[in-house]
């Protein structure tokens, strides 16, 4: 699926985690030179290579993202944190990526969301069930602050944010398919490697704008 014709360069901020680490792999089996931007490159020297450039940046400074996203035709955001509440940190990451995109004139932000802010119902996230387990629960609503954020940024950021569901079966090899919907829940299953192609293919031949989609196998 997909194309290189329409990105020639993407940043991918969170590029040390798992989903951030098959992003580059399959920018790169595409073609495509990659930034991989990451809070502590020591950590992660690994991801530097052929076509892989790895930097530094706190994606909650928004001078921080505009400096790294610099010549970059497209940015991926797969970011996480322990170290803060989810709200607080999503919330910071997020103002930062509209802001320094919008400085570094990077126009498409592919971020990768959380099954959990699926609709079950019209307005109704996976995680406003009573049943849902309350210590996961704060995670959820960071990812929602976040997409609150996008769905208020300035006009001429095209954001998508592609949800994978529950499973993401991160040993399972790439089929090459997937299916694509709107913001409620699609499916129980997805290959990470799959979920990659799906984020990829977005930065590629962008088909969604500004809007959340699920992703399933």
């Amino acid at each position: 699926m997909g194309s290189t014709q329409d990105v020639t360069d993407v940043i991918v901020y969170g590029a040390g985690g798992q989903v951030g680490r098959a992003v580059v792999a399959e920018a790169r089996r595409r073609g495509l030179t990659v930034t991989a931007a990451v809070r502590d490159p020591a950590r992660h020297a690994e991801l530097a290579g052929p076509g892989v450039r790895l930097v530094a940046c706190d994606v909650t400074d928004a001078d921080a993202v505009a400096a790294t996203g610099q010549g970059h035709r497209a940015a991926v955001s797969s970011v996480y944190t322990p170290d803060t509440p989810s709200t607080d940190f999503y919330g910071a990451a997020t103002t930062a990526l509209v802001t320094g995109l919008g400085q570094a004139r990077v126009q498409r932000l592919v971020s990768v969301g959380v099954a959990t802010t699926l609709e079950t119902a019209p307005g109704v996230a996976v995680h406003d069930d009573p049943a849902f387990p309350a210590e996961y629960r704060a995670f959820s609503l960071g990812h929602a602050t976040a997409l609150d954020l996008l769905r208020t940024s300035p006009a001429d950021l095209d954001w998508v944010v592609v949800t994978p569901p529950m499973d993401l079966d991160r040993t399972a090899p790439a089929t090459g398919h997937y299916r694509t919907g709107g913001p409620q829940v699609l499916g129980t299953r997805i290959a990470q490697a799959d979920l990659a192609i799906a984020v990829v293919d977005e930065l590629t031949t962008p088909a969604h704008h500004r809007e959340q989609i699920a992703v399933a196998d």
